[in-house]
């Protein structure tokens, strides 16, 4: 019988861990590539030997999504599977219909086919867009367990942006733990938090090994998702952010709304600055596809280190970047808090973006008075601090989950903003879990 030769869309994330649990042993299937998009620098290179398996001697190479039809036509592929996350459903379609007019069948796996079970308890955080709010929320989580004295240990989301093989499995419990697996901007910002709260943190590739050794040392594991993927690990607690600022996208992006209809907890977040009728709106949506999960209702609030930075100022508003390019966002909490204290001005960043800082403003034209923390690479790296140098701002506001004063040379004034999920009224994220005890 001649194997079903495959093509795995991805992003160097999802894609991975799909092969790995479902077609790298299984000799039903001969994957011959992977395509690659969202993530600078991927294509190119290859998935490794070391983690493709014995049917895959010499790795799998990855290339750009933009090669799909000739990769298709060239390699006579008869299935073409989609593994990436935060798009829209008429994306997913046209890519459906591009594949399926090249002459092959388009798939997507399923649940059940790529969650791993666990012999702990685990809380999944996941949402229906990037920049809902996961991080925030599973840092309310972790607090609860940590300070009922549980040992919790966190596992994130893929971001292998460097040598795959060797960040197979990855364990952050220190901040040379940064420097030896040499993390990005986008790594360090959901790795950090943990570190600066004395807990560890999981991430890698393989996902199947990073799964055992958390629970060496794990009473409860809780999933940080990423972008608005499902989770890798069987939930027994599945909780789901949701933005009323993005209404209707928990049920108009894939693979968001597979998290809204399964999700055990619903949280709406961001109610103090999204209008009334967006809210309700989320509320009759979660009625008609998900009536049966938990509610609750809260505020993104947050903190500014030095508000005198920002009053009066002509500032430079730092975003994460995740959130304005993947998450489509125009704004964050930076610009918050920078409107809240008065700046005299949010100044245009753009006249002074050099590298590929300059690339991702005419990528994403929604961004006018702020600049994403790209950082996916030192080249990116130097990039945005040279832009952020060049500018002419009194003062920078860092609104990523991270300092950036601790990456990049910053010869500005700066202040952080911090933020954290302030639920409002009952139930509560303590209460869910106190009710569900899952130790």
């Amino acid at each position: 019988m001649e194997k079903v030769k495959v093509i795995i869309m991805g992003a160097a994330g999802r894609d991975f861990h799909d092969f790995n649990v479902y077609f790298r042993q299984n000799s039903q299937y001969e994957v011959v590539a992977f395509t690659a998009t969202q993530i600078p620098d991927i294509a190119g290179r290859k998935y490794p030997s070391e983690l493709s398996g014995e049917l895959y001697p010499d790795g799998i190479p990855i290339y750009e999504e933009s090669d799909l039809v000739r990769l298709i036509q060239e390699n006579n592929i008869d299935q073409v599977f989609l593994s990436y996350s935060d798009l829209p459903h008429t994306f997913v379609m046209n890519k459906a219909s591009e594949i399926i007019a090249a002459g092959a069948d388009f798939r997507l796996l399923g649940s059940r086919q790529t969650m791993l079970e666990s012999t702990k308890p685990v809380v999944a955080i996941c949402a229906v867009r990037t920049g809902c709010g996961k991080s925030q929320t599973s840092r309310k989580v972790v607090d609860y367990y940590k300070n009922k004295g549980v040992k919790v240990v966190a596992v994130r989301h893929p971001m292998p942006y460097g040598d795959l093989a060797k960040q197979a499995v990855q364990r952050f419990a220190s901040y040379e733990d940064f420097e030896k697996h040499k993390c990005t901007i986008e790594e360090r910002e959901e790795y950090e938090p943990y570190i600066e709260s004395g807990l560890v943190i999981y991430s890698g590739v393989d996902y199947e090994k990073i799964l055992r050794e958390a629970e060496k040392e794990a009473d409860v594991i809780v999933w940080d998702g990423g972008n608005n993927d499902t989770p890798f690990y069987k939930p027994d607690l599945h909780m789901v952010v949701v933005d009323p600022h993005r209404v209707g996208h928990e049920i108009s992006y894939h693979p968001g709304e597979v998290n809204f209809r399964m999700a055990d907890v619903i949280i709406i977040n961001k109610m103090d600055t999204a209008d009334a009728a967006k809210i309700k709106i989320v509320e009759e949506n979660i009625k008609q596809f998900n009536s049966g999960a938990v509610i609750i209702r809260a505020n993104s609030s947050f903190k500014v280190e030095k508000p005198d930075l920002i009053e009066g100022k002509r500032v430079l508003v730092v975003e994460d970047g995740p959130t304005l390019t993947h998450g489509g966002m125009a704004y964050g909490v930076g610009v918050v808090a920078a409107k809240k204290y008065h700046a005299k001005e949010l100044i245009d960043p753009r006249p002074f973006a050099v590298g590929s800082i300059q690339e991702t403003f005419k990528k994403f034209t929604q961004l006018t008075n702020l600049l994403p923390a790209m950082g996916y690479g030192k080249e990116q790296m130097n990039s945005l601090e040279e832009t952020i140098n060049k500018s002419d701002a009194d003062s920078v506001v860092i609104g990523t989950p991270i300092d950036l004063g601790r990456l990049l040379k910053i010869n500005k004034p700066a202040t952080r903003v911090s933020y954290y999920l302030d639920e409002i009224g009952k139930p509560d994220i303590e209460e869910v879990l106190n009710k569900d005890s899952l130790i």
